[in-house]
């Protein structure tokens, strides 16, 4: 009884049945935060300044969705979107596996080899709506596809946003193990080793989505889609060329200097210096970019107030240890509460990269008294921190897709997005990570 009125327990829940009466995202996650502080304890006024103060925890994301919208609205000026999904269309013609598997193979490439993100989807997938409505192709089932494509290659493979997340993953793991514990530092390689069990696992559940729960036809209206241009012409021009250069640039950037912001503004001083785009067009790209991404940044913003509410009020704590008497010694049992710990805060908190600071403070000494290996513990951790990420309705990974998918009205957020990708992805995962710890 003590765990189910505990802050995070219903702040998580308040706000997944707040998303699921369609409330707002945004609303839904300022309703559920000054909840959750006031269960906790806290006062309006701390509750505000704990908000505000969080803000900047998720700060370096919003800038780069701001300015990766602003690349993808650029793009999507010069056309070579357009071109872009006319090529995809005629390449897959009336196949529906070959466009889910362009569309994998695109989701996956954004995280890893050319790091936008979620910014090409309300640019390159609405235009690509028509085709998949003569397909009859489920939405239901792309939306997982995409969210796929997302999340498993930056669990499993160390480029990119995967980088990004392991390294974050090593120093918070490094950062809580004590000297008398016996356990070796915490390598990129130790994380590689084992988190493809993960992505195996997300690879079971996309295929259950694609061949059994969503195979079936389903029918959508043809809509005009505003800001969708029809083009003839698939010939690469110099602006094109610049677009394309900048794109090389963005990654050379990444891979240089770790930093998403930077690398996104150098794409586009390469595009606005070598006028792909005419100067007194800027202010216009900066607008759009912030039309497309911007209710995205923001979401993530507050995401990162949520985490810092919740962190003041000292609910994870308490969860935590009102949880180790659940236990009972047992390994088994151990692994099942620490998911389901994890699964309550990310659902909330919406981000894996946000996450496992929060959580491993206690997971690692948790795992440690449990009798968790390192590599169990690293397993346990990235388990945790993607759980939410995969149906949190606050999380990119369901934003994402939501925004190309709905471009035409057609595609609910949280039923045919969040839900979807919460049964295929964090089921299995939940799975592989308990049995994955006992043998690690």
């Amino acid at each position: 009884m003590e765990n189910l009125l505990n802050p995070v327990v219903i702040a998580v829940v308040l706000l997944c049945v707040l998303c699921l009466l369609k409330i707002n995202v945004l609303l839904s996650m300022l309703v559920s935060l000054f909840v959750a502080g006031l269960v906790g304890g806290m006062g309006i006024v701390e509750i505000k300044d704990s908000l505000l103060a969080g803000l900047g925890g998720n700060g370096e994301t919003a800038l780069a969705y701001i300015l990766l919208g602003t690349l993808a609205a650029c793009m999507a000026t010069t056309g070579i979107t357009e071109i872009l999904s006319k090529k995809i269309a005629k390449v897959v013609g009336g196949n529906k596996w070959a466009m889910i598997l362009t569309l994998l193979i695109i989701a996956c490439l954004s995280q890893n080899l050319i790091p936008i993100h979620i910014a090409y989807i309300p640019i390159l997938v609405p235009p690509l709506l028509v085709l998949m409505n003569k397909m009859r192709l489920d939405r239901r089932g792309v939306a997982c596809t995409i969210a796929f494509g997302h999340k498993a290659p930056y669990i499993a493979i160390p480029f990119g946003f995967g980088a990004i997340f392991m390294g974050i993953i090593c120093d918070n793991i490094n950062l809580n193990v004590k000297e008398d514990w016996g356990w070796d530092k915490v390598t990129m390689g130790d994380v590689t080793a084992v988190n493809w069990i993960l992505a195996v696992a997300m690879l079971i559940g996309l295929a259950i989505a694609l061949f059994i729960t969503y195979r079936k036809p389903r029918d959508y209206k043809d809509v005009q889609i505003e800001g969708v241009k029809e083009t003839g012409n698939l010939k690469l021009e110099y602006k094109h060329w610049v677009v394309l250069a900048a794109l090389v640039v963005v990654v050379a950037i990444q891979i240089w200097c770790g930093s998403l912001p930077v690398a996104a503004l150098g794409g586009l001083l390469v595009i606005f210096v070598f006028r792909a785009i005419d100067p007194k067009d800027i202010d216009a790209q900066f607008q759009e970019g912030i039309k497309l991404m911007g209710f995205i940044a923001f979401v993530m913003l507050v995401a990162g107030g949520f985490a810092q509410v919740i962190k003041d009020t000292g609910a994870v704590d308490e969860l935590v240890k009102s949880s180790v008497s659940l236990m009972g010694g047992s390994r088994w049992i151990a692994a099942t509460v620490i998911t389901l710990i994890g699964l309550l805060v990310t659902m909330g908190i919406g981000t894996s990269f946000g996450t496992v600071p929060v959580l491993a403070v206690l997971y690692v000494p948790l795992c440690h008294q449990v009798g968790f290996s390192p590599a169990a513990t690293i397993v346990l951790m990235s388990a945790a921190a993607a759980l939410g990420d995969a149906g949190s309705p606050a999380s990119d990974t369901t934003l994402g897709p939501t925004s190309g998918l709905n471009a035409d009205g057609q595609h609910d957020h949280i039923w045919d997005t969040c839900v979807p990708t919460f049964l295929h992805f964090n089921i299995p995962l939940m799975i592989a990570a308990i049995v994955a710890a006992q043998f690690l």
